[in-house]
């Protein structure tokens, strides 16, 4: 792994851990074992660092649409439970959820990349849930961008409740979804 990649992936983890203003560079130096300087080469600036960790997820996703481009509404479904799924195995938060809580606070170009991701997550399941309900798969009455919004918030949600409340919420959730998805 390049020194930049460690320095993205430490990134990541301390956004969704902390908060994008409760670490430093400092921090991502003691940790990788590498000066400032050498962080400022790959990210000139903290703000530079933020949009390439956001680019970085808006990369994965953009991944996980072409692989599942010709699955079936459900596997499209199931393959965006997945970022979730993934998450509560790190044990952490959604990186949207971690970034929407410091957007008064951080640099305009983060927030631009993080509106990106956002759109992009929020096309994903509305896509999914179109495909889905003119398939005769899915059933639900209100527009499904509002339907889409309402299974995002529910999984940006859980993954955070469920640090509180159980494991076991986080499937109830998923689960729940899906049966209020076949149901006529």
């Amino acid at each position: 792994m390049t020194t930049r990649d460690q320095i993205l992936k430490l990134s990541d983890k301390l956004i969704r851990d902390k908060g994008f203003n409760g670490f430093s560079f400092h921090d991502i130096s003691k940790t990788i074992g590498i000066k400032t300087a050498s962080i400022h080469y790959h990210f000139p600036t903290k703000a530079d660092l933020g949009v390439a960790t956001v680019k970085g997820h808006l990369k994965s996703l953009e991944e996980i649409k072409k692989t599942i481009a010709n699955k079936s509404p459900f596997q499209k479904l199931e393959a965006f439970f997945s970022i979730y799924v993934k998450v509560k195995s790190e044990k952490s938060v959604c990186l949207v959820g971690s970034l929407a809580t410091d957007l008064n606070t951080v640099d305009g170009k983060v927030k631009v990349e993080l509106k990106n991701l956002a759109t992009a997550i929020l096309e994903l399941v509305t896509e999914t849930l179109e495909d889905g309900k003119s398939k005769g798969v899915f059933h639900f009455q209100i527009p499904a961008r509002t339907k889409a919004l309402m299974i995002i918030t529910n999984m940006l949600g859980i993954v955070q409740l469920m640090r509180l409340t159980g494991e076991q919420d986080f499937e109830a959730m998923k689960g729940s979804i899906v049966k209020e998805l076949k149901s006529k």
